[in-house]
């Protein structure tokens, strides 16, 4: 009995073993990050000038609401669907590919109609794209055992935001010297060059039952995906209205040059992936999500009431290290809580709701902040965003309370 124990115990641990390995040859896995981060820089690059640039074409702050929640308006419609399609097809490179296009063909439209309607259109077809980041998310963590899946999700999460990053350094150092349109021409050729990238990566479609519709949609039905799904609206709707946006503004009207606003994206950024790297670390898992998540929601709310009064440049560019930590902790924490108890076989379908609940926020934030903004002042609309950030601290500590006590 004993060498019987003894043989299962080696058997699970061999298990274990070819479940870590299983995932794609080293030389897919670099080819697979370059086109995520070839991908987030063609998402990206434009941002840290966006409002400003509409701003100096006359678009009202209404109106840049719009534009900038256009952006998850796409997301919304589409992630759902779009999960669930991957998950009936088995197979993640063709969204991968499209994802790379649509980010490309986003910012043609920046270049060609360099207004308010050419960034509405843009921002609906950049939404298209990042609709896809589901089938990049499952296609990476799908190499990965249960508990490997916080490390995976991390890890392509460092990749996204060094993109990004990159995205906001290249703006920062040509935005002054060539503009706007040079600036969407490069993220033309960065969505270009994902598209090329990922038509040569390497799928095997998965052999199994087919599942139908109705157990797919189950997946969607249990309280931890809606808890952190809601948790992640209000990361990214705070995340999308002022750092990504109205940040930038408040920065101009101190009195920033371009390139300091530009150096403020960057350093937030600089943040968000060193946070994204530490996620994975040990030293982060110790204390693990039910204490980083409430901790990081209200480091966010302390942002958003800062950011607005405390009007001095440095002080705000000190502060970008807050949202940073949101981005690269929370935003990590919340996407792996929601995939905890999915079957892989209905992940695409979880991850398609996950991201579309998320986008929810990502729609309504900037235009509510935007409309507060227009209607009182940007102290108004960020104090209210704080209001939401304590919130979801208090709502995602209640969850784990609860969770104990059952």
């Amino acid at each position: 009995m004993e060498k019987e124990a003894v043989k299962m115990d080696q058997f699970h641990k061999n298990e274990n073993l070819l479940q870590n390995k299983k995932g794609m040859p080293r030389n897919q896995e670099i080819i697979f990050l370059i086109t995520v981060t070839l991908f987030w820089f063609a998402q990206y690059i434009y941002i840290p000038y966006q409002t400003m640039f509409l701003t100096a074409q006359g678009v009202t702050g209404s109106f840049i609401g719009v534009i900038v929640g256009a952006y998850g308006i796409s997301q919304l419609i589409l992630r759902f669907p779009l999960g669930l399609m991957a998950d009936l097809a088995g197979r993640h490179k063709y969204f991968i590919v499209i994802g790379g296009l649509a980010s490309g063909a986003a910012s043609l439209f920046r270049v060609l109609l360099p207004g308010g309607l050419g960034f509405l259109i843009a921002n609906l077809l950049s939404g298209l794209a990042s609709s896809m980041w589901i089938s990049f998310m499952v296609f990476y963590t799908n190499g990965f055992s249960v508990k490997e899946q916080q490390k995976a999700t991390s890890r392509i999460i460092f990749f996204n935001n060094l993109g990004m990053l990159l995205g906001f350094i290249t703006s920062t150092l040509l935005y002054d010297k060539a503009g706007m349109k040079t600036i969407c021409s490069l993220s033309l050729a960065g969505g270009f060059l994902a598209f090329l990238f990922g038509l040569t990566l390497k799928e095997t479609p998965e052999r199994r039952e087919k599942i139908p519709v109705k157990e797919l949609i189950k997946a969607c039905g249990g309280t931890r995906i809606w808890i952190f799904a809601l948790a992640a609206l209000i990361q990214q709707g705070i995340q999308l209205s002022t750092t990504m946006s109205f940040t930038t503004q408040i920065l101009k009207d101190l009195g920033a040059s371009a390139a300091l606003v530009g150096l403020a994206s960057i350093v937030y950024m600089i943040c968000a992936v060193g946070f994204a790297g530490f996620a994975s670390s040990r030293l982060c898992a110790k204390r693990g999500p039910r204490f980083w998540i409430p901790a990081v929601f209200i480091i966010t709310a302390i942002y958003c009431l800062l950011v607005p009064t405390v009007n001095s440049i440095g002080i705000i560019f000190m502060l970008q290290i807050l949202p940073g930590m949101s981005t690269g902790i929370l935003f990590s924490y919340t996407a792996s809580e929601a995939m905890k108890e999915v079957p892989k076989e209905k992940k695409s379908t979880a991850m398609g709701f996950f991201q579309a609940v998320y986008a929810v926020g990502m729609t309504l934030f900037p235009v509510i902040t935007g409309n507060v903004v227009a209607k009182y002042s940007m102290q108004a609309g960020y104090f209210v965003l704080a209001g939401i950030a304590f919130t979801g601290s208090i709502f995602v500590y209640i969850f784990y309370k609860v969770k104990d006590k059952v």
